[in-house]
């Protein structure tokens, strides 16, 4: 369920599957978010990193967090790629989640994204959590799964600037990889704010939107 304002929240979920997924996907919207309000109460869960990745995404989240009174970043180990024989494990994840964290956001994959792992983050964030608001954030790859948001979140260029910068400098895992580089997320960032009439973007698909007048 989608509200139309999400400044006045107080709790943000952000869920990714892999250790750069929530940085890529919404990095520069929560470094927004989170300069214009420090107050938010933010949990951060990376489902599947280990050894230099589970370091990586500890580094990179308490950089993009670091003006958050309030944050808990989590890292589990669940199998990469295996997530869909893992549903049931990752099912039980969700509701320990549910019971301790009630968020006004949610941050998740995109359900048409092609990588089982995001697809089963996203089914399950919507079985969770039915009466929130949810975003779901886009990742690019080889399997050219892009769609068409619905939902855009206007960027200002300083903070599209050090969404890049922290993603090159946190995770060097990942920087022999073709379609890791700056100017793939900053493209990706100004292609979404040409569609919404502004020099960048951040896009998102929000399903569900209820308005109240």
């Amino acid at each position: 369920m989608l509200s139309l304002s999400i400044s006045n929240a107080k709790k943000i979920l952000c869920l990714g599957a892999h250790s750069d997924d929530i940085e890529i996907g919404c990095g520069a919207t929560l470094l927004t978010l989170t300069r214009n309000n420090p107050n938010f109460e933010v949990l951060w869960i990376v489902f599947s990193a280990k050894d230099l990745r589970a370091a990586e995404a500890r580094s990179s989240a308490n950089a993009f967090l670091e003006n958050i009174h309030s944050k808990n970043v989590v890292v589990k180990d669940f199998r990469e790629s295996f997530f869909p024989s893992q549903t049931e494990q990752i099912k039980k994840y969700f509701e320990e989640i549910k019971t301790s964290f009630d968020p006004e956001i949610v941050f998740t994959h995109c359900r048409e994204d092609r990588h089982q792992d995001h697809r089963i983050l996203s089914d399950l964030t919507w079985n969770t959590f039915r009466n929130h608001t949810i975003l779901e954030y886009e990742i690019p790859k080889f399997d050219g799964d892009f769609g068409n948001p619905n939902t855009f979140i206007e960027i200002d260029t300083a903070i599209a600037n050090r969404k890049v910068e922290y993603l090159s400098r946190f995770f060097k895992s990942q920087a022999n990889k073709h379609w890791f580089s700056e100017e793939l997320f900053l493209g990706l960032m100004r292609i979404r704010g040409m569609e919404c009439a502004c020099e960048y973007a951040e896009a998102f698909y929000g399903r569900k939107v209820a308005i109240k007048i």
